[in-house]
């Protein structure tokens, strides 16, 4: 089963190959959530993105085992939780996400928020480094960070990044974070790049330029990610939003298209209150209090 006319993609720095847009899988839990991934799959998309806080790598890694498709023509990523970022345990947990997918390596491995007051992220890169070393995984990135810590990165272990998953949207369009890694060849990679919970896909800027184009707002608004360098992660659970999430390759902006959609950036853009610098990510525990809620 085909789907829509592909984008040109991107490289990463190691030399792999990402498709202009991955499917997200974040709620997506259990037989109705791994239905969900396959369909996608049957649909077009080449890249899934997990993490082992949405408690669906075993349905993200059935749906990829069943759907037929070719292994080497799929990219499967995950993410290492904040609480396995110290030494002893972040190996440990990426072995895990491959039991738990049932699959013999993974193509993408990020840490998912830097949680810069317990410290441990640079062990934690360290530590996924020996995890590519060794095979498990292809190639590794991180998730929200900002410049200071990639600069740290660097600078304590000389391996940066191939990839920087980040919060994107028109409201947030992060132009200094991605200038940042343009100048030092590291992927952007979108995280909510249609501004969940909020009026983006309403907003009078995006529909007007939708309706000139002839596209949906949310084609308008995935198409300004890749034209913009970046590669949105969008979820859908019907197979007809999957497919128009897909179907970018007719949808033409011309340059002040993605300057007005760019001008929509908000001060306080941010979906929720999760800036890296502060932002604390922990997932819940039996019994305890979940203090520091990740949106992502």
């Amino acid at each position: 089963m085909t789907g829509p006319a592909a984008l040109p993609g991107f490289r990463g720095s190691d030399g792999v190959d990402y498709p202009a847009v991955g499917f997200g899988t974040y709620k997506l839990n259990g037989a109705p959530g791994m239905d969900v991934i396959r369909e996608a799959l049957h649909g077009g998309y080449r890249l899934l993105d997990t993490a082992v806080n949405y408690e669906n790598e075993g349905a993200v890694g059935a749906a990829a085992r069943t759907s037929r498709i070719p292994r080497d023509q799929l990219l499967i990523a995950s993410k290492l939780p904040g609480r396995f970022q110290d030494a002893g345990k972040a190996v440990r947990c990426v072995e895990e996400s491959l039991y738990r997918t049932g699959l013999d390596h993974l193509d993408l491995y990020l840490i998912h928020w830097p949680n810069p007051l317990e410290d441990h992220y640079v062990e934690a890169w360290q530590a996924l480094i020996e995890a590519r070393n060794r095979g498990l995984v292809r190639s590794i990135g991180v998730c929200n960070f900002l410049p200071e810590h990639l600069d740290r990165l660097a600078a304590e272990t000389g391996v940066l990044p191939v990839l920087n998953q980040i919060e994107m949207h028109p409201y947030f369009p992060q132009r200094e974070q991605r200038a940042y890694h343009a100048d030092h060849g590291i992927l952007t990679q979108s995280w909510s790049p249609l501004g969940r919970g909020s009026d983006l896909l309403t907003n009078p800027v995006i529909m007007d330029v939708a309706t000139r184009v002839e596209a949906t707002p949310a084609q308008v608004v995935l198409r300004w990610h890749v034209d913009n360098g970046s590669m949105p992660i969008p979820k859908a659970t019907a197979a007809h939003r999957q497919h128009e999430n897909l179907d970018l390759a007719d949808v033409v902006l011309d340059p002040a298209d993605l300057a007005a959609i760019t001008a929509l950036g908000r001060p306080d853009g941010r979906l929720s209150d999760s800036d890296p610098a502060t932002h604390q990510e922990f997932s819940p525990i039996p019994g305890r209090a979940h203090p520091f809620p990740s949106p992502r």
